[in-house]
């Protein structure tokens, strides 16, 4: 039986000047339009800042800058997360907006797209499994990872390499097919059986 589309929230989290974040969500992007059982929505780190402070209790500011991203969190069934590697681990915009947000994480999926040099970015991902699970995540095992990438895609996001972008896609699909499996499984079960933690 066919299912409505789910709410994918594509988390971009460089927010380094220069960042290559935007260009492996553009590409990212093409994968996710040819896809009619995702409903996606891009938060771009980059340009949502968050507060710095944590606090239980935001002033009207925080709570401003919160408003702006903490909704479309919770209204996510599934997430992707785009991360570089800086010194072996995601960078700190990341963690903020984790650390922000406890519930929106819990029994739902994430995936991971990463970059970085020699290892693509894999050392970002490894740390943020065990982050993730602290929350209640699923994460999914598939992951798609870019090896040294600048220069290697268009202004739109393409990429130049015909083989290796042929390879990209095939692993865009694996990770989408199996992201789409547990956000469908997980919503039904939610809608079943209220998560409690």
């Amino acid at each position: 039986m066919p299912h409505a589309p789910y709410r994918l929230a594509v988390i971009v989290a460089s927010t380094r000047d220069g960042r290559f974040g935007p260009t492996v969500a553009d590409w990212l992007g093409t994968h996710l339009a040819e896809r009619d059982d995702i409903d996606a929505d891009v938060v771009d780190l980059g340009e949502l800042p968050l507060p710095a402070r944590l606090s239980p209790q935001p002033d009207t500011d925080d709570a401003a800058l919160l408003g702006a991203v903490s909704p479309r969190l919770e209204r996510a069934d599934a997430f992707v997360i785009i991360t570089p590697e800086y010194n072996h681990s995601y960078p700190a915009s990341l963690k903020t907006l984790i650390d922000w947000h406890s519930t929106p994480w819990r029994a739902k999926p994430v995936a991971f797209v990463s970059y970085g040099g020699l290892s693509g970015g894999l050392r970002a991902v490894e740390h943020l499994r065990p982050v993730l699970a602290e929350l209640h995540a699923v994460t999914i095992r598939e992951t798609v990872s870019f090896h040294s990438p600048w220069g290697a895609f268009d202004a739109s996001g393409r990429h130049l390499d015909e083989e290796a972008g042929n390879r990209a896609a095939g692993a865009a699909k694996t990770l989408l097919d199996q992201l789409t499996w547990w956000a469908v499984s997980l919503r039904e079960a939610r809608e079943a059986r209220p998560y409690t933690v």
